[in-house]
């Protein structure tokens, strides 16, 4: 009873419109068979002969070694088909031969179960893993492998669940309520990976920063971006050491990035003379020293702005420009030396911050 619930109606007005037709039930399920199985090796030819050779003399490997995966499940499933049907001519409602029917269409599913799971192989093999070469960052090269165990779980689970259900005529309700029990409980017990999942593919969707970006975290954690994986980031700091950042705090963090989608950025400056300075002398200097720095560009060209009357010093800041975010910390080491030199030279004070204090009686 099992497989007649799964028999299209069009099968069962063919087999009753068939049964007894040459005579006998055996001659017509004869005939039945035989010509399943021609039809079988004609799938088999066409497969071998026409899209396996056509195939082969493509650029891609992928599309040879699908043909090929669906060679074998096509000539059984030709097959079966026609064994069923003459099972159904000849001893129609059989216990028995719906038993035997039902393991072999139970093997049929098993093997297109195999088929697809080798398609997903070489899907994810020939196609998917070139397409993610392509890309910058290291975290669609590991979320790959991760995308293929879990598509092929589901191919293996929706395809069992289709046997027992189609074939078995099996209640598959409470198979869904124990997978769900069996999610809560995992996704309970593994909560710290998941979120560093999620925040993995939080960075990769968003792409806040790339590898070779400078970055800060708003702990105040700077520096180069050497790799993006699935769980955690890798950045190289100011001291040359390698940090690793799991992926869910850079989600809930502020993060910094200090590389310009722009061809230039700007490099800032701050320093503080003491008050009776001369002003424009202070500029000019500050303006010298920038125009003879490496790597500060002449387009923009740098200047000087007198910023604030701060509370023991006249401030100001020199603006310039830079190619590249490496370059911003070179800038800035070289900018301050060359001006302690030049004050020195000048005679220019760099004054201490002053406090005074007044005491009442």
């Amino acid at each position: 009873m099992f497989l007649n619930n799964t028999i299209p109606v069009y099968i069962n007005q063919f087999v009753q419109s068939q049964s007894g037709v040459f005579g006998s039930d055996i001659v017509t399920a004869t005939i039945v068979i035989v010509a399943s199985v021609i039809l079988a090796f004609i799938a088999d030819i066409l497969f071998e002969e026409v899209f396996l050779h056509y195939t082969a003399k493509t650029r891609y490997d992928c599309d040879y070694l699908i043909v090929d995966a669906l060679k074998k499940p096509i000539f059984y499933t030709v097959a079966f088909v026609g064994a069923f049907l003459a099972a159904e001519i000849v001893l129609p409602g059989n216990a028995a031969i719906e038993l035997i029917m039902g393991l072999l269409l139970t093997g049929l599913g098993v093997l297109w179960i195999f088929a697809l799971l080798k398609i997903d192989k070489v899907l994810f093999k020939h196609v998917f893993s070139h397409l993610v070469k392509k890309t910058d960052t290291q975290l669609d090269d590991e979320l790959l492998p991760l995308f293929k165990n879990i598509v092929d779980v589901l191919i293996v689970f929706f395809g069992i669940l289709a046997i027992l259900k189609c074939v078995w005529d099996a209640d598959i309700l409470p198979l869904f309520a124990s997978a769900g029990i069996v999610g809560l409980a995992v996704a309970f017990a593994a909560q710290d990976t998941i979120s560093q999942f999620f925040g993995g593919l939080s960075i990769y969707f968003d792409q806040p920063f790339k590898p070779g970006d400078r970055i800060e975290i708003d702990d105040g954690e700077i520096g180069i971006v050497q790799e993006i994986g699935l769980r955690s980031t890798r950045i190289k700091n100011l001291y040359n050491n390698m940090i690793v950042i799991p992926n869910s705090i850079i989600a809930n963090s502020k993060v910094t990035n200090y590389t310009s989608p722009e061809e230039t950025m700007m490099v800032k400056v701050t320093i503080g003379v003491a008050y009776g300075s001369d002003v424009e002398k202070v500029r000019g200097i500050l303006t010298d020293i920038a125009k003879t720095v490496n790597f500060v560009l002449d387009d923009p060209s740098p200047y000087v702005r007198f910023d604030n009357h701060g509370d023991s010093s006249l401030d100001f800041a020199i603006i310039m420009w830079v190619t590249h975010p490496g370059e911003k910390f070179t800038v800035i080491n070289e900018v301050n030396t060359k001006i302690n030199a030049e004050f020195e030279k000048e005679g220019i004070e760099i004054p201490f911050p002053v406090r005074t204090i007044i005491h009442q009686r």
